[in-house]
């Protein structure tokens, strides 16, 4: 009997790691402070038809309205209740949006801010966005509710009851993290509150869960409220099937919290990751490509089946969170395709494409003052929709990566290696690596300061291929450069140092 229980146990904590999008599906986008009614359109339009799995969301619960800065992004990871409205929309838009992207096999990852509420300075009243009463001063959240009973100021061992040394672990996860109320979860009160919460997002139809700020709780803790957290809906999941967990651990190593405290909960962030391969694509410290053969895990990157791997998020692209400068952007655009291209190739982890906004930036010695600027609003602060323009990129100001040609093509090409070993690396010593997955799919790079030419083994059938980088198939043609692969597999690569996208992928699926 005991065997059994340990074997349901584990059965039950493993479903947490499996991200549960529809097979053929290997990738998610984070449509950062995106509306619930553009993100319904997106499903339909655009994830759907090119092969994206799901969608991370921003917080959707209620959160306070700051005006000083005018309404920062930020502004959503300062809850007043786990009521769900915000900037991006009410419970009924909410809800047709999970209902849309469900019926097309894109799912919904809530980005569920359960560690604190909002700031100790944040005063009295009804600035939030469903307008509830709050009192940050005497801790009373009475639309939850919690009350001074459910905060850990009692426990907090700091004069200040901030995070002052990151190096004490009982800091880190009991005290303040930049003033934000920290919530006792250790109450089964506060741990039924926040599963309350998560099982009606469950209900609504979602996924899964990013944890927000999870380094600051205790891996007990989040254990005992995701223990209570119901299967996913019937109506579009499997019986049985686990809520996805992924939790925000900033882990560069040299402190006390360590990601692998957090195994047991589901997947963890892999900030190692995209600051590694921003000083590799980069060339900085004396990185090379050649250096990527052993990739992952041989970096000292967590195993692979725990990691959500990714580029760059919505705080590291605004030199916050992890990785400072060595993070790649949609602001350096031709090194940062090459990254993300680079990702989706690679077999290791599960795979975030982040999805932006333009903001002005500003600097002053070396940091951007605008970091907080919130997302393109209109003059009553409420966010401006997401247009299309003719060539399907996004206007009003809304970047859209995931729309680039060439990350497009990327996430398909993931899809359609998915399962598929690592092969046929070559590199120059240098910066031109190429490597292939089994006999799916190939991907050549040229990150050096002179042309490539070069024959190299791809594994593939013999054939003609569209590379997806420089166009795709359209019909019985390319748009772009053709390959031709010979029949013992080997194929000629031409990449000039100059080229817009020094780089070439080739997949069966793109074959003439």
């Amino acid at each position: 009997m005991r065997v059994f229980l340990l074997l349901v146990a584990f059965e039950l904590s493993w479903a947490q790691y499996n991200p549960n999008t529809k097979p053929g599906r290997t990738s998610i986008v984070h449509l950062f402070e995106w509306r619930w009614a553009d993100i319904a359109l997106e499903c339909e339009r655009y994830l759907a038809p090119n092969g994206f799995g799901g969608v991370q969301i921003s917080p959707p619960n209620e959160n306070l309205v700051i005006t000083n800065p005018w309404r920062p992004w930020w502004e959503r990871y300062q809850p007043i209740s786990y009521k769900l409205c915000s900037r991006s929309g009410n419970e009924n838009e909410f809800k047709d949006m999970v209902t849309r992207c469900n019926n097309v096999g894109v799912y919904i990852y809530v980005d569920a801010v359960v560690n604190h509420m909002c700031g100790a300075a944040a005063g009295s009243g009804t600035h939030s966005t469903c307008g509830s009463y709050f009192n940050s001063e005497t801790h009373d959240f009475p639309a939850v509710p919690y009350s001074g009973w459910d905060f850990n100021d009692w426990k907090c061992k700091t004069g200040s009851g901030e995070i002052e040394n990151y190096g004490d672990p009982y800091q880190v996860r009991d005290c303040r993290l930049v003033s934000l109320l920290d919530l006792a979860l250790e109450k089964d009160y506060v741990r039924s509150k926040v599963a309350e919460y998560m099982n009606h997002l469950i209900d609504i139809g979602v996924a899964g869960f990013r944890i927000d700020a999870s380094k600051h709780m205790w891996p007990g803790d989040m254990k005992a409220f995701l223990d209570k957290l119901k299967n996913l809906s019937t109506t579009w999941f499997a019986e049985g099937t686990r809520p996805f967990i992924f939790q925000e651990v900033i882990d560069l190593g040299g402190e006390a919290i360590k990601a692998s405290d957090y195994y047991g909960n589901g997947r963890v962030t892999e900030f190692k990751y995209g600051a590694k391969l921003g000083t590799v694509i980069r060339k900085w410290s004396g990185e090379k490509m050649a250096y990527l053969k052993n990739w992952g895990e041989g970096w000292g990157f967590m195993p692979s089946d725990k990691a959500v791997v990714f580029v760059d998020n919505h705080d590291n692209q605004r030199g916050h969170g992890a990785g400072g400068s060595a993070i790649l952007t949609f602001w350096d655009s031709r090194q940062y395709k090459m990254a993300v291209g680079f990702m989706l190739a690679h077999p290791y982890g599960f795979t975030r494409v982040m999805s932006s906004f333009r903001w002005p930036r500003y600097f002053e010695n070396g940091k951007d003052i605008n970091d907080w600027v919130g997302p393109p609003s209109n003059g009553d602060g409420s966010t401006k929709s997401v247009t299309i323009n003719p060539d399907t990129t996004c206007g009003n100001d809304w970047v859209c990566e995931h729309r680039w040609r060439q990350i497009r093509n990327m996430v398909i090409f993931r899809n359609v290696v998915d399962g598929q070993p690592f092969t046929n690396w070559w590199d120059n010593n240098s910066n031109q690596v190429a490597f292939g997955r089994g006999n799916k799919g190939f991907i050549v790079f040229n990150n050096d300061d002179w042309n490539m030419s070069e024959t190299l083994q791809t594994g593939l059938p013999a054939g003609t291929y569209c590379d997806v980088i420089s166009g795709q198939k359209e019909g019985n043609g390319c748009s772009g450069i053709k390959i031709q692969v010979n029949g013992d597999g080997t194929a000629y690569f031409q990449i000039s140092n100059s080229a817009e996208d020094p780089f070439v992928a080739i997949h069966v699926d793109a074959k003439l």
